[in-house]
């Protein structure tokens, strides 16, 4: 793989985050869900024993959550090429929702890559402190 390409999966990889905090604090659950491979898996940072697997069953998840306002910001982004169609991320995490103090965590990531382009094939969350 060429620097140019592992430049490339890493952009690629770090704006899925980005993405998917943006996609989240607009409640765009259908646009959050399609973010993940058809088989990829969802560990919310405030549920880390109860795994989401699936699209579907993630766009079932985000859709069935109270509505609320948030802001996320990630930041410390990192992405590992592992190959062509492979890759590994981490990021910190702060959660706001104006309903009390924010959330600090991280998420471990597994990317893939699709007929879609990269997908989180692994998204799995966990919590710091709290604020």
């Amino acid at each position: 793989m060429s620097p140019e390409d592992r430049l490339s999966v890493e952009w690629q990889c770090a704006r899925l985050i980005a993405l998917y905090a943006n996609l989240n604090d607009e409640a765009r659950w259908d646009e959050v869900a399609d973010l993940y491979a058809e088989e990829g898996v969802m560990v919310r940072p405030t549920a880390p024993d109860a795994p989401v697997e699936g699209r579907e069953a993630i766009r079932a998840a985000f859709k069935g959550r109270p509505a609320r306002t948030t802001r996320h910001v990630c930041s410390n982004v990192v992405i590992d090429v592992e190959g062509p169609a492979t890759a590994r991320g981490t990021s910190a995490m702060l959660l706001f929702t104006g309903d009390g103090p924010p959330l600090v965590g991280s998420f471990h990531d597994r990317f893939c890559l699709t007929e879609h382009g990269w997908r989180f094939a692994e998204r799995r969350g966990s919590l710091t402190f709290k604020g």
